[in-house]
């Protein structure tokens, strides 16, 4: 006969807890990943790029990304930490864009 499973202890509830917003970005500042305007790459091109290298973009976001680079010369096209920064960069400039990143 198998006995019946005994009722667990009740665990311990965790503390709540909160993000020192301030700290975070002392620890892991901010880059910005920007976009710069070019005469060689077209319009979905530039788009399709944005969407598959910074996953995290929608069509719609990246075409205004785009339209802003065009515009004015460059656009911010994400805030991360660095190392996630530079991987974006690398990947945009793989697909023949020119970006770069900085201290946001």
């Amino acid at each position: 006969m198998i006995a019946p499973p005994h009722p667990r202890a009740t665990e311990p509830a965790l503390p709540e807890t909160e993000v020192d917003e301030e700290a975070l970005l002392a620890l892991i500042p901010p880059y910005r990943v920007i976009l710069h305007n070019d005469d060689h790459n077209s319009m979905e091109h530039v788009v399709e790029s944005l969407v598959r290298c910074v996953p995290s973009l929608t069509v719609e976001a990246a075409a205004a990304i785009m339209l802003e680079a065009h515009n004015e010369g460059q656009a911010t096209v994400i805030e991360c930490p660095k190392e996630t920064a530079e991987h974006y960069r690398e990947s945009l400039e793989s697909c023949g864009l020119t970006a770069t990143i900085e201290a946001a």
